[in-house]
């Protein structure tokens, strides 16, 4: 009997490692610190980062610091033009009357408001079920290699985009919306740029390096570097990963 027992717990136990494990879902959350809505989004963003204990995904959080709020009252510090213009690609992509914060977009397939925290979730659930590219990340003498497989044709011309980010941040907001708040942050994107592009699908997978962009007012131990694959058409992000250095 006690021998049976066994045989069952480990057939158990063989089916629930032979499950495939969600995969990666990247979260941008397109914020300001001049937005008044936005806190509690940043909020939700520290909640889901990292392995979501709701959804058993890992999240990979991307806070992107817009320049339209920067105008009203409160100079956003991490605010960069490339992000204003991400989400104006993104309006146009999920045909918006309009850019909005805090709005975030998972695996550039969905967008919603960021402070909703219940059906963000279930986007993160949707997303780390579908099957995904891996990436492989490396880091050695100030070198970023990655090695992505599984590519579907699909794929084919998509972007390799490679971004720097940074948590445990904190703003004592002077003026505007948010004057005399101190807003903390995660995941806060200090370089976003391509690094390469899918030229064509092969068995043996798709691999390349890049430099490893660092600034002296990066704090290095809360730095992350995350590497992910976008159709320039489509949006969709067809793989992700991090490596904390």
């Amino acid at each position: 009997m006690r021998l049976a027992l066994l045989g069952i717990f480990a057939g158990l136990l063989a089916l629930a490692e032979s499950k495939t494990a969600p995969a990666p879902v990247v979260v941008e959350l397109f914020t300001s610190e001049g937005c008044s809505s936005c806190p509690p989004a940043d909020e939700v963003l520290a909640k889901v980062e990292g392995r979501d204990a709701a959804t058993g995904a890992e999240v990979i959080a991307l806070g992107e610091h817009v320049t339209y709020w920067d105008r009203l009252g409160w100079k956003d510090r991490f605010s960069q033009d490339v992000f204003t213009e991400r989400q104006e690609a993104y309006s146009q992509h999920f045909r918006l009357s309009s850019v909005y914060t805090p709005q975030v977009v998972v695996n550039g397939q969905v967008e919603l408001l960021g402070s909703d925290q219940s059906r963000l979730r279930k986007e993160i659930a949707r997303a780390g079920s579908q099957q995904a590219v891996k990436i492989e990340l490396t880091e050695a003498g100030g070198k970023l290699s990655y090695r992505m497989t599984g590519l579907p044709l699909g794929a084919r011309g998509a972007e390799v985009m490679l971004a720097v980010t940074e948590s445990r941040i904190e703003t004592n907001v002077k003026k505007g919306e948010n004057s005399g708040r101190n807003l903390r942050h995660t995941g806060v994107v200090r370089s976003l740029m391509p690094v390469g592009r899918v030229t064509e699908i092969s068995s043996q997978g798709f691999a390349g390096d890049t430099k490893l962009p660092i600034a002296p007012n990066w704090q290095r131990e809360n730095l992350k570097y995350v590497v992910f694959l976008q159709d320039p058409v489509t949006r969709r992000i067809w793989g992700a990963a991090a490596l904390k250095l």
